[in-house]
């Protein structure tokens, strides 16, 4: 038969290890290099390992399903898994994520302020604006006053005064 345990079972395992490896590299903020590219490319492999693996063994699988413990850990799985879609934290109370404040406060401070702040001439944050596709002649004006009270383009826009966008 094609799906053999001698070749599926050493590709979940290796997959695992990697995946693990590069998760607690990437949990204690220690990953470099590939190791968060590769974490999240290579999933698909121990995605793709673990169903050949079931597969494989599928009469064994067939009984842990029938079983009282199977049945448990694999709900237990499952409840976990839903319970990760629930929203929590000041997100999940119509709050807004921790970055949005300091977002905001850049984006009502006055364009010299904005441009003090961002360690450019008034002239730079007016090339730099004009980059991002924002224009306008009002010196005093803020970044809100210009693009109103939409955070993602505000982000966008400020992304591009502090020279950190792609």
């Amino acid at each position: 038969m094609f799906l053999q345990r001698k070749w599926v079972t050493p590709l979940l395992t290796g997959s695992f290890i990697l995946l693990a490896i590069t998760g607690i590299l990437m949990f204690f903020h220690l990953d470099s290099g590939a190791n968060k590219l590769a974490h999240e490319w290579l999933s698909w492999l121990l995605v793709a390992a673990a169903l050949l693996h079931v597969l494989a063994n599928l009469p064994g699988f067939k009984l842990h399903l029938r079983s009282r413990t199977g049945q448990l850990l694999i709900g237990a799985g499952v409840l976990v898994l839903a319970l990760s879609f629930l929203p929590i934290g000041e997100e999940g109370k119509g709050g807004k994520p921790a970055f949005a404040a300091p977002v905001q406060a850049l984006a009502q401070a006055p364009l010299p302020v904005l441009a003090q702040v961002a360690g450019l001439s008034p002239a730079e944050l007016q090339a730099r604006l004009a980059d991002a596709g924002v224009k306008t002649d009002h010196q005093t004006a803020s970044l809100r006053a210009v693009l109103g009270p939409d955070l993602h383009r505000q982000l966008e826009v400020l992304a591009k005064v502090f020279g950190t966008a792609e």
